[in-house]
Parts: C-alpha cells; structure tokens; sequence
C-alpha cells in the first residue's frame, strides 16, 4: 500500500471515529432546536455534501410540533426544499419509506415531471427517511464537495444517521413535553363556552371541571366567593352552555334594590298594587322567562322577598304584588354571594330552608391568590382588551411591570387586577409611552419611589412587607431558595420573581 493510499485509509478512519464519537455527543442535548442543528451539520460533513434539509414531522403521537432546519441553502433555496415535502423528491421518500439516491435528479425517470427540480438544476441528491412506520421525517442532502454521485459510503453513514435521530429526538420531545407547562383547562374547555375565563391553573380547571358538569343541568346553582372573583362571569358561562343559551340571562343586584322596591323588582305588580305602581309592571323573573336570572348579593335580599323566592323555587310559581292568581315561572336561578350563608343563617338575616334549596350543587369561585399561575395571561388579556376597548394604539407589558403583578397582591381579586391595568393603559397613553409600566399600574409609591411615612398606601405597605419577610427568611435559610420557599410556604419560582421585582441582594 502507497503512502497516498495509507494517508486516504487513515482519514477514513478517523472520519469514521469522529463521526460515532459526534452522534455519541448529540445524544446528551437537552434542547431540541440547537440539538437539530447541530446533527445536520454533522451529516453534511461527513457525507460530503454541500447542502442539507431536516424535516421532522411529529415523531410521537399526540405531539403537534414540526422542525425544520437547512444549512448552506437560500431563503428561497429552502422554501424550494421545503415544498417537496408534499410534491418532490422528499415526498417521495417519505410516501415509500425508501432512501433516494441519484446521481442527476433532473435526468432521473422519477422527477422529469417535477417543476421544482428541473427549476432549481438539481444534480446529486441523497435523501433518507427517518423511521419508516410511519416516516418520522426526512434528512435530505444536495450535491457534492466531489464531483459524481453520493457514494455507498454516504448512504451508509446516512442511514445510520436517521437510525441514531429517532429515537434520540423522541427522547427530547418527551423531555419538552413534561417540562412544557401543561394546561389544565384543556380537558374541559370543549364542553363550555368559557372563552372568558382567561387562565390554565388548576384552580381554574377545578372550577371549569365543576361548571362542565353542572352547566347542562336543569338545576339551580349557588356561586360563592371573595368579592371581585368572577362570579358574575362565571354565571354568564353556565347560562351559555346549557339548555337556556338562547334564552335571556338577567342580572340583578339584591344590595342594590331598595328595600321597599324588592319584591316588586323580582316579581312584578299589578296596577294599584302600590302608590308608585299606575301600570302593570312586569318583574325580572318575567324578564328571564326561558333564560336564566341572576341573583347577586343574595345574602342581601329581605326575609319577605326570601320567602317569595323559596316559592318560587318549590312550586315554580309566584305571585304578583296585587295579584290574585299565580304566575308560572320557567327560568333557571344562579344565586351568587360574598358571605358566609350559614352565619347569615344563624344571625336571623337569611331563610335556614332557602338556603337548602339553594346549596344543592354549589360552586365555590376560587380568588385570584388561588390563581398566582394566571395572573400574567390575565394581565396580558386586560391589557388588551383596554387598548381596543378606548381605541388606543396597542400596547404591552414591561417585564417589570409583569413582575410587580405577579408580586404585588390583589385583594379585590380579577376586579382590581382589570381596573389597576386599564387605569395603567390610559395613563401610559397620554405619557405617550411603548409599554405600560411598573409605574402607571402602580403609581402611588408602587414604583419604587421613596414616600412618606404617613402616604404609604396599603398596597405599598403590603409590599413591605413582603420585601422584609423574604430578606429576612433568605438570611435564615443562607439563601437557600428551595429551602425558604418550603418556609414560606412558595413555589420557588415565585420566590425568585419576588427577589426580582423587590430587588433584593444578598449582603444587603
């Protein structure tokens, strides 16, 4: 053997050790994108080729993500690449599960025909399907460092290529898929119309699981929760994913009525009944005849309208104020409340047997501090919904000012989450800023600007609060983060959003 022939043999082998040792390498990849990379430019090298494609198309069941990468292609070199996945020569390989291999594919029998090839003048093109039950994706490599067609060698190397990928991608899309937060609303979202209900935690899905169950029902239902929650909201998604979505929905405030106009309100009058009563009057639960009626705050509902109510929900009739004769009622009843109504009960102020009536299937509304995982959708969703709503440019978020959201809280629930944004929308407009801002959703002191004792709003002193507590547990723990949100009872996570956004540094 020549020395030539030694020095070729040797530069085979060590190709050949490099390449194992590489595919060895790529298998430790954590993420897929630059992992993907990385493989195709390890297959072009070492088949000599001067161009390549890969094209994954969903290598597990269920799984919606597609890659793609070129390397040594144009833009428009790859969009012509890329539309042979349904027409060219890609298509071919992953219809027949067969490697293509040709010298010359514009004098190939197979692709005459094809447009984009003779277009684009392809010559030697190699192009291996990745599994083949059903094809994974193809690995697609065009022309040569050498003249001639790709050899035997190439193919093999190839092949083992697309062998080595499948399963080490499979693996990283199941690393994604349980790192990827995973929304729990899914599973129930198909069966309500709760476009609404902005969010993906739990606490949500816990409450969307119990609304698919009861919103089909011909049942009343009694929401509870802290004020600002939602509950409104919530009963507007029952009423329009059940039977009675074509039907009205009415609302009514029970604190909101006068005393002396309550039962008229609900159920109507006659002429004469009263001194305000000149013409028949019909009441809300006419209003909701074939719908639903809404009764908020109905812990605040006077004992003699309570026991109209508890009629109505006996008999499915009700009386009239001045009438004689009995009015049939078809609606369905949400009640909604604030407070605890088994201490209203036992106070005197609410009926013990209408309350029965009502907690048969009740729904606990949870509050947004149940709900910390949603607040940045949310924040995102007011926002811009104020900016349409005012017909102001769009607008976004600051990183900071997602920080201080998620940090700050919210005793008013998504009520005051929505107003304290869209007051931040409008102030950022006339300041003719990009992005709201820390400062214009909290513009007393929230910012971080120093205030006066005696002007620290409450929201400023909770975040003080906050503030020390985290510093002092930190030093406790010698800034063992995991360690002190256990102490705190915290996702870590959040604990390392919190020591953001309030700036904390160790040795301060």
């Amino acid at each position: 053997m020549g020395a030539s022939s030694a020095s070729v043999s040797q530069e085979k082998m060590r190709l050949e050790r490099d390449f194992y040792r590489r595919l060895l390498e790529l298998s430790v990849q954590t993420e897929i994108e630059p992992f993907l990379k990385e493989a195709l430019a390890l297959v072009i090298e070492v088949a000599g080729a001067q161009c390549g494609y890969l094209e994954l198309l969903g290598p597990a069941e269920g799984v919606e993500q597609r890659w793609s990468l070129a390397h040594g292609f144009s833009d428009e070199e790859t969009e012509a690449v890329r539309s042979q996945i349904s027409t060219g020569i890609i298509a071919e390989a992953l219809s027949t599960g067969t490697i293509v291999d040709t010298a010359s594919a514009i004098q190939d029998p197979r692709f005459l025909e094809r447009k984009s090839v003779q277009i684009a003048g392809i010559e030697a093109v190699l192009c291996v399907p990745i599994e083949n039950d059903p094809p994974l994706g193809a690995l697609y490599l065009q022309g040569r460092r050498a003249p001639g067609a790709f050899t035997e060698e190439d193919c093999e190397r190839a092949k083992l290529f697309a062998r080595h990928l499948a399963p080490l991608v499979d693996n990283l899309v199941l690393r994604s898929q349980m790192q990827k937060p995973q929304d729990a609303t899914a599973p129930f979202r198909h069966k309500l119309r709760a476009e609404s209900l902005i969010g993906s935690s739990p606490a949500l899905a816990a409450l969307l699981r119990d609304l698919s169950l009861v919103a089909p029902l011909e049942v009343n239902v009694l929401l509870t929760g802290e004020s600002g929650s939602g509950k409104t909201r919530i009963a507007r998604v029952i009423h329009e994913s059940g039977p009675r979505a074509n039907g009205a929905m009415v609302e009514v405030n029970c604190a909101a009525l006068p005393e002396g106009l309550v039962e008229s309100e609900l159920f109507g009058a006659r002429a004469g009944s009263h001194s305000t009563a000149t013409a028949p009057r019909a009441g809300k639960v006419a209003a909701a005849e074939g719908g639903t009626l809404l009764l908020d705050e109905i812990s605040e509902m006077p004992l003699g309208a309570q026991s109209k109510l508890l009629q109505l929900l006996q008999t499915k009739q009700y009386y009239p104020l001045g009438a004689n004769e009995p009015v049939t009622a078809d609606m369905r009843l949400i009640a909604a409340t604030n407070i605890d109504l088994e201490a209203a009960v036992r106070d005197g102020r609410f009926r013990q047997d209408l309350l029965y009536r009502l907690v048969v299937l009740p729904i606990r509304v949870p509050s947004l501090a149940e709900r910390r995982s949603d607040l940045p959708e949310l924040a995102r969703h007011f926002c811009a919904g104020a900016c349409e709503r005012h017909q102001l440019q769009r607008l976004e978020l600051s990183g900071g000012a997602l920080r201080s959201i998620e940090a700050a809280e919210w005793p008013g629930n998504i009520r005051q989450l929505e107003n304290a944004i869209e007051a931040g929308v409008i102030r950022a407009a006339g300041m003719g800023t990009s992005q709201v801002e820390q400062r214009h959703i909290f513009p007393h002191g929230d910012d971080g600007e120093p205030q006066a004792e005696d002007s620290v709003t409450f929201q400023e002193a909770t975040r003080r609060f906050q503030a020390k507590l985290l510093l002092e547990t930190l030093e406790e723990t010698g800034w063992n983060v995991s360690e002190a949100a256990r102490s705190l009872d915290l996702a870590r996570s959040h604990v390392y959003k919190l020591i953001g956004v309030f700036g904390i540094e160790r040795g301060r």
